[in-house]
């Protein structure tokens, strides 16, 4: 498999330049999707502005001094998405990667305490032997729980450190969501109705004036959003 691709068919969401160079890093298999993340190369040339060229980025990411959701990378290929935590120590910067209103992929920079945890969606579960419930999270992580207390899209706080849950957003009227998808991507509404689709089309989630699909809500908070969010998100 070939580890570059040209820019012209690099995801939207990547917002690079397409025609200044005809090849640019691809994304390795990793916890996001190749459309949803970006290489981690890009995010410290490109976003971060930390060095000029491809050379320097990977000896700065070689050198241990980036790490994502509390752990170093060493690989300049890993896939950096959605809500991932994003940390420099020795500059003592901390970003969380989200969604601006154009669908591109942006860093947020965030305190410290913050970068201590991050959200997590329900994908999917499933029951293992001994009758325990295994989540699957939506950035590739997999949680086994004794009991089944939460459902499918409902979000968790996971600490980052510990691996460990520290609070739930359920997925229900009223709590605060982020859309990461659909026409209104990288916005917040309150949830105010959800309707369950007995076919294959998608479960719809109703909001103030508009619904969208189920698969574009992810809940970031109850009154209010439990993450930073630029001023632009609030619909």
């Amino acid at each position: 498999m070939s580890g570059h691709m040209k820019r012209l068919a690099a995801p939207r969401k990547w917002a690079i330049p397409r025609k200044t160079e005809r090849w640019v890093v691809k994304s390795s298999p990793g916890p996001h999707k190749l459309t949803e993340s970006l290489p981690l190369i890009l995010v410290v040339r490109d976003r971060l502005k930390l060095c000029d060229t491809a050379k320097e980025a990977r000896y700065i990411i070689g050198q241990h001094e980036i790490m994502v959701d509390g752990k170093v990378v060493t690989n300049y290929k890993h896939p950096v998405g959605f809500m991932d935590v994003i940390s420099i120590p020795k500059q003592k910067e901390h970003y969380r990667v989200l969604l601006d209103t154009r669908g591109k992929i942006q860093l947020i920079p965030i305190t410290k305490e913050e970068s201590k945890w991050k959200l997590s969606r329900i994908e999917n579960k499933t029951t293992v032997k001994g009758g325990k419930t295994q989540l699957n999270l939506h950035d590739g992580r997999n949680i086994l729980l004794p009991k089944n207390k939460y459902k499918v899209c409902d979000v968790l706080k996971i600490d980052l450190e510990k691996q460990k849950i520290l609070g739930a957003y359920s997925f229900e009227k009223g709590n605060l969501a982020m859309f990461i998808g659909g026409k209104h991507i990288g916005r917040l509404a309150a949830i105010t109705d959800m309707k369950v689709t007995r076919s294959p089309m998608p479960n719809m989630v109703s909001f103030e004036s508009f619904s969208t699909s189920q698969e574009y809500v992810f809940v970031v908070g109850k009154d209010t959003a439990e993450i930073t969010i630029p001023e632009e998100s609030m619909l």
